[in-house]
């Protein structure tokens, strides 16, 4: 069953025909017009009421349709979330750095939503999994200490502004309280007067402009710039010298739990999460900062980049499944190379596909680049790749 997305234009979106979220909405539906200067951020494809995907065939909210059908969503779908689809799927294009954030788990965002209604609307957790479909930046989870250190150590300005005795009792703590050191360091920078950050990240920007190559690059200066000159006087731009700066490929992904500091920086992803809008947010942005909250959800927990990848597991030679420790949602990627036939594994969720490369023949639907398509749980689609290139499909569903 063919669906019709929504199409969200934040300004932190990639620019016209320059976005790959808005090139597959319009071949999604080809009566979009694509505008020169509008940037084009996010597609949805769920039921969620701010961007609720349509029926192609009729027009009919996908929610609506559900709530008819609830059969179509699977057993085990129902007796844990209900009749509804506990997940949303997007497509992200990222020209301008997102938020320094995180996301509650379930039993803190109950708290926020009791607390604060006004600001954390739900009480749902919102884990998030990223597949990279260009390369795509981001900051995620604290450096390892050793590299922290060796920033607080290299950079004036930063250690000027976590303060020299947090510096120093960082720099010589146990392993046993370094959590609880970190914590009272990363508190110290982001509750910085916003007088004493600014005149800090200008002697910042004036001696990384003066250094050699080299030095540069060990100061992250080209990084630092960047955020810089998109969020000016932002606490948000020390954030390389405390989190780590990772670059996926194409394929490859991230999966963001409960409480880890993350921020998306550049790039295309497929994207699927929980279906709620709580986020907790510090900086790099003009949004409202819950600074408090942050520093109290974060787990403060240091590791290197490379612990930050997400591994699929293969179930056959065009399959491989990303399935995170949540029962929320999990991540299909299918790539059928030319010529072949292929029969999509029945599933006990309802899930919701997208194909991003190539085109195919069907008995039931005809897919294409931009083909969105809702799929009831235990049933399958055949189809047989008629593109020169492969046919690459994400699809999502909840991890029953």
């Amino acid at each position: 069953m063919e669906l019709r997305c929504s199409l969200q234009t934040y300004e932190w979106g990639k620019i016209g025909e320059n976005s790959e979220t808005a090139l597959l909405a319009q071949a999604n539906n080809p009566g979009l017009q694509i505008q020169d200067l509008t940037p084009y951020a996010e597609l949805w494809m769920g039921t969620h009421p701010n961007g609720p995907s349509q029926l192609a065939s009729t027009g009919e909210n996908l929610h609506d349709w559900i709530q008819q059908n609830p059969q179509v969503l699977g057993e085990p779908v129902r007796q844990q979330f209900g009749v509804q689809l506990p997940y949303l799927f997007k497509v992200l294009s990222v020209n301008k750095a997102l938020s320094i954030q995180v996301h509650p788990s379930k039993s803190q965002a109950e708290e926020l939503h009791r607390r604060l209604p006004d600001i954390y609307k739900d009480p749902n957790h919102k884990p998030e999994m990223a597949l990279a479909l260009s390369p795509f930046e981001a900051l995620c989870g604290f450096r390892p200490l050793d590299q922290i250190k060796h920033f607080l150590d290299t950079i004036p300005e930063l250690r000027c502004c976590v303060g020299q005795e947090n510096v120093e009792s960082l720099l010589s703590c146990s392993e046993d309280s370094q959590q609880e050191v970190l914590g009272q360091c990363f508190q110290s920078l982001m509750t910085r007067s916003d007088d004493v950050i600014t005149t800090a990240l200008t002697s910042l920007l004036n001696r990384i402009s003066s250094l050699d190559e080299s030095s540069r690059g060990m100061q992250l200066a080209d990084l630092v710039e960047k955020l810089h000159s998109q969020f000016p006087g932002d606490v948000g731009v020390f954030g390389p010298y405390l989190f780590n700066h990772i670059t996926l490929q194409p394929g490859e992904s991230l999966y963001l739990a409960a409480n880890e500091p993350h921020a998306y920086l550049s790039g295309d992803c497929v994207e699927c999460m929980a279906c709620s809008d709580n986020t907790v947010r510090a900086g790099l942005t003009p949004k409202l900062k819950d600074v408090p909250t942050l520093c109290s959800l974060l787990s403060y927990i240091c590791e290197p980049a490379s612990c930050k990848l997400f591994v699929g597991t293969d179930e056959d030679e065009f399959t491989t499944i990303f399935r995170p420790p949540v029962p929320d949602f999990a991540v299909v990627k299918i790539n059928v190379p030319e010529g072949r036939t292929y029969t999509m594994t029945p599933r006990p969720s309802a899930s919701i596909g997208i194909v991003t490369q190539g085109c195919a023949t069907s008995p039931n639907l005809p897919l294409h680049r931009g083909s969105v398509f809702f799929l009831p749980a235990d049933d399958t689609i055949q189809f047989t790749v008629t593109s020169t290139e492969s046919l690459l499909v994400f699809q999502a569903m909840a991890n029953v």
